[in-house]
């Protein structure tokens, strides 16, 4: 199991649900970082899935670094006012 695992290039609505649900498999199995770098197309929902992921993590004692977060991601969880729930690392 690598510590690290991706997001894929697509976290819409649409797969909001696969995404979450893969992610979790990933972090119950002891991954603390989420590579965001192949993300192209995505909306609001993947700030909500990356939220859910880093909570997940912190109920299992640990932490979930957001790594490579696209710049107009991180412009959209600052309208938001979810920036700060993010942890990103560069």
């Amino acid at each position: 199991m690598s510590e690290r695992f991706a997001t894929g290039a697509n976290l819409t609505h649409e797969s909001a649900n696969a995404a979450l649900s893969a992610g979790f498999a990933q972090i119950s199995a002891g991954a603390t970082a989420v590579d965001c770098a192949a993300l192209t197309q995505f909306d609001s929902s993947a700030l909500a899935v990356l939220i859910a992921w880093q909570r997940a993590a912190r109920e299992r004692g640990a932490s979930l670094a957001v790594l490579n977060l696209p710049p107009a991601l991180a412009s959209l969880a600052r309208a938001y006012g979810v920036d700060s729930l993010l942890n990103e690392r560069h």
